[in-house]
């Protein structure tokens, strides 16, 4: 039977629970829609994709834009959305049309590459087999009136479908010497998805396999991209449909002179340690951090690291989300400089919808703070990407669905 509170334990919680409200106002932060996706030339389905300098917030949308009616599956676009003077504006910097070996429906955003240009990839179109591309935008020349130009496209590689892979639906990443990483979900030898790489090689780019796997207990359908650390080892997430991994893996490939060796680091469980992981990143120290869709005390996914530690790896487990009633986190972490952790749930929240939360690393754990939980109504719902920080902290996402036209939203949060 619980014992009683003491008066003394009675003014203890009432201390804590006044010194959290009082912390939780001083800490209060703004959201601000930026952008409500209308389906028309700005796109629907949005998702995140980077800053620049300046603070101009780029990203793609999955759906939408001037060719929309023709497309096969859907289309989307490539968006900035620029302030002037406390107001947002969107201009299209491209749009999709899936044809003539041009990519359709970028599931993911865009990331700048050391030559100022923006690269990612396209889960369908590069016909004739459609199986996705990757591709670069490079901005207009300077002649572009009043810059509302089209950004040039250049696809860099076709996928097939077959041995090079096939439906990117992750995006890339670069290395110091400008090579691009990223895997595809599909296509390879068995048909369950690469790791691959593309080369400049003058205009053109070549691509290399770097593993292709195996489905059954080597996994497959990675539906995340890779990060790598100084010694050149890849790792990323996987794996749909492995009997051997039901609850998903972290794996990782290490070059063997003749190729890459690929190994499991981490298999989840599907219990407090969570299950199906989502994307990885990787700080200076060679540390991983991740999350799970699922599992937990709560069931709404887990947020981990993994350190590599006496030639093995040693999970932690950072925080468990709160409980939802679907997928928790649908997307990779970011991290400040200051080591804080912030994320997005797909779900979960005061009213089911999604949250964007921080954490921040106190005396050996992790101190939770919703920043927003999503409505489901006019501010959006289903935050599926990513979110980016600005120089001054504030932080930038989308939204895929909800808003205004219940299309999706872009929006901004100031700490």
């Amino acid at each position: 039977m619980p014992r009683p509170l003491t008066l003394l334990g009675s003014l203890i919680l009432a201390t804590v629970f006044f010194a959290g409200l009082a912390e939780q106002m001083a800490q209060a932060q703004t959201f601000t829609v930026i952008h409500n996706f209308s389906g028309y030339d700005d796109g629907s389905i949005p998702a995140t994709g980077t800053l620049d300098a300046a603070g101009n917030f780029y990203g793609t949308t999955y759906a939408g834009g001037t060719h929309q009616p023709t497309c096969n599956t859907y289309c989307g676009t490539v968006f900035k959305l620029s302030e002037n003077n406390g107001v947002w504006i969107l201009s299209t910097l491209y749009n999709f049309s899936g044809q003539a070996f041009e990519g359709a429906a970028p599931q993911q955003g865009v990331i700048f590459g050391p030559d100022g240009a923006l690269y990612g990839t396209t889960e369908y179109g590069g016909c004739p087999t459609c199986a996705g591309t990757v591709f670069k935008l490079a901005p207009p020349g300077a002649g572009c009136l009043n810059g509302e130009c089209n950004w040039l496209e250049t696809t860099l590689h076709d996928f097939s479908g077959f041995s090079d892979g096939g439906l990117p639906s992750s995006g890339v990443v670069f290395d110091s010497a400008g090579n691009l990483y990223g895997t595809t979900s599909a296509g390879g030898a068995n048909n369950v998805g690469t790791v691959y790489e593309l080369s400049p090689a003058g205009v053109l780019w070549n691509e290399t396999v770097l593993y292709t796997f195996m489905g059954g207990a080597d996994g497959g359908s990675p539906q995340q991209g890779v990060v790598f650390n100084n010694a050149g080892d890849f790792f990323g997430t996987c794996c749909i449909f492995d009997q051997n991994n039901p609850n998903g893996a972290v794996y990782e490939l290490t070059p063997t002179g003749s190729g890459y060796s690929k190994s499991f680091i981490y298999n989840f469980s599907g219990g407090l340690d969570g299950s199906n992981p989502l994307g990885l990143i990787i700080d200076s120290s060679g540390k991983l951090y991740g999350t799970t869709e699922g599992g937990g005390t709560g069931a709404g996914g887990t947020v981990y690291e993994l350190l590599p530690q006496n030639g093995g790896w040693s999970f932690a487990l950072l925080y468990a989300l709160p409980g939802s009633v679907g997928p928790g986190s649908e997307a990779r972490l970011t991290m400040d400089a200051a080591g804080n952790l912030y994320g997005t749930t797909y779900y979960g929240g005061q009213d089911g919808y999604g949250s964007v939360f921080k954490l921040a690393p106190t005396m050996g754990s992790w101190t939770y703070r919703s920043l927003h939980a999503f409505t489901g109504g006019l501010d959006g719902r289903y935050p599926g990407s990513s979110v980016v920080l600005d120089s001054q902290g504030n932080v930038y996402g989308t939204a895929l669905a909800g808003g205004a036209y219940g299309l999706g939203v872009a929006f901004k949060i100031e700490q």
